[in-house]
Order: structure tokens, then C-alpha cells, then sequence
């Protein structure tokens, strides 16, 4: 039987849709090349490219949505190609470096923390309900790129670094909604705060650009430690990184109650 909505879409919009499953898939090259960058040691070449991929997974859905690409590129399942994508990522790649960087971890310890955090996400990434309908993340979404990022950044006793990520390895399973920040539709029925929320995102991303060049005036040179950042881009990551915890909770529990439709 023959699909209806397939006879409107023109061959423009054809081309934008699997120029955006193009743009997703960028995700897996950049994956590579970050392995390839902790391989070699150049660590903060690493968290560069770690830092595309997260800008790539960021933009990728609003331009699907746009694009239309369930119909107009429905061959390829975008939604199960940005899982497999954010599973790299997101898990694999930060997990890789936590192996290869014997400092972070204690002897051993390593073995166990890596080992919690892929079998946890592989958990997390695999539930109906991972992204809930009112679109947050199910249980704590897996940054852990992001969590190394900060680990690597605070150069804190090994031993803690261990707690740290057992512990958000558990909160994978504690049923706790966390803001999805690119769809923020139900986070409030206010716009404004809506895009006030987005601008925070976006002026965090800014932040932690900051906090890796290190120093003024030399962005291609890698810093001789992430602490040489600048306090104000440090101030403004943690803030964020509050203000995000802060809200989820919030939302945990105090669900929103409101028509999108109204809002």
C-alpha cells in the first residue's frame, strides 16, 4: 500500500531530509576520531571533538523535525541512528577514556567503574521510556562525556572520582526526569522561560568552550592544565550545571499540568 503523505513531498525535501541524516551521522566519524585523539594521548584535543559531537546531537532533532525526515527519508529510522550515535558517544567514548587515563581512576577501580557505567546506560538506552512522552530523559541520560569532562577538569582524588560514577551509574535506574534541552515543551507553560532555559544551554556550551582554551589568545594551543580557565566560564558552567539539577527535580516533582496547545 501506498504511503499518501509520500506523493506531496517534493524532491527539495527529499534532499534536506537525508542531508540531516547525513548531519547525524557526522556523530560517528566524530566518535572515531575522538577514540583515535585519547589513543594518542591528546586529551584536550579529545574533549574538542567531544564537544562537536554533543553540538551535533544538539541540532540534529530541531533540524529532523524541520526537515520532516519520518516521511521524507523514512528508509532510515533517524530516531534508532541518534541512539546508536549518542550510545558511542555519550558512553563508549568517555568510558575509553577513563580506561586509557590511568590518573582518574584508582588500579582496578577502573575496570569496575567502566564496566557500570556501559552496562547502566545500556540499560537507560534501551527503555520504552528513556525520553518520556512529555519529552525529559528517564533516570540519569547518560552524559557521560560530560562527567569526564568535569572529573578531568577538578583533578580529584581517584577514590571519588570511583563514587561519582558509581553513584550516577545508579541513578540510572531512579525513575528522576531530567530536562531534555533541546525540547523544552513541557518544562513550563511560559515561553519566555522556555527560551530563557534554551539561552542558559547554549551560554553553558559557551562556558565550557571556554574553560578549554584555558588561556587568552591561544586556542590552538592546548593549556598546561583545564585549571588555568577562567573563573567567570568556570562560575558559569557550575551554575548551569545547579540550575539544571535544580529543575529536574522541580519537574520530578512537581509534574507540569498544562495544554501545550494553551501555552
Amino acid at each position: 500500500m501506498v504511503d499518501e503523505s509520500m506523493l506531496f513531498i517534493s524532491r527539495r525535501q527529499k534532499v534536506a531530509a537525508w542531508l540531516v541524516h547525513l548531519f547525524t551521522a557526522t556523530g560517528a566519524v566524530l566518535g572515531l576520531f575522538t577514540l583515535y585523539a585519547i589513543h594518542l594521548g591528546q586529551f584536550w584535543l579529545a574533549f574538542w571533538i567531544m564537544g562537536a559531537a554533543i553540538f551535533v546531537d544538539a541540532v540534529d532533532g530541531t533540524l529532523a523535525r524541520r526537515a520532516n525526515t519520518k516521511v521524507a527519508a523514512a528508509r532510515v529510522d533517524g530516531a534508532l541512528l541518534d541512539n546508536l550515535l549518542d550510545y558511542v558517544n555519550y558512553v563508549m567514548v568517555p568510558a575509553f577514556f577513563l580506561l586509557v587515563n590511568d590518573e582518574l581512576l584508582p588500579y582496578g577501580g577502573h575496570i569496575v567503574a567502566t564496566c557500570a557505567m556501559v552496562i547502566s546506560s545500556a540499560y537507560q538506552f534501551t527503555q520504552d521510556e528513556a525520553k518520556t512522552d512529555d519529552h525529559y530523559f528517564k533516570g540519569f541520560p547518560s552524559y557521560w562525556n560530560i562527567v569526564v569532562f568535569y572529573l578531568y577538569f577538578w583533578s580529584l582524588s581517584p577514590w571519588v572520582n570511583f563514587a561519582v560514577i558509581i553513584f550516577l551509574a545508579i541513578m540510572v535506574f531512579v525513575p528522576i526526569k531530567y530536562i531534555y534541552p533541546s525540547r523544552l515543551d513541557y518544562l513550563t507553560p511560559r515561553r519566555g522561560l522556555r527560551i530563557l532555559m534554551l539561552v542558559a544551554s547554549i551560554i553553558w556550551g559557551i562556558a565550557m568552550a571556554g574553560m578549554l582554551i584555558g588561556k587568552p589568545n591561544h586556542f590552538w594551543t592546548p593549556p598546561d592544565s583545564l585549571s588555568q580557565a577562567s573563573p567567570l566560564f568556570v562560575a558559569m558552567s557550575m551554575a548551569y550545571t545547579l540550575l539544571y539539577i535544580v529543575v529536574s527535580l522541580y519537574r520530578t516533582f512537581v509534574p507540569a499540568n498544562f495544554d501545550l496547545e494553551e501555552s
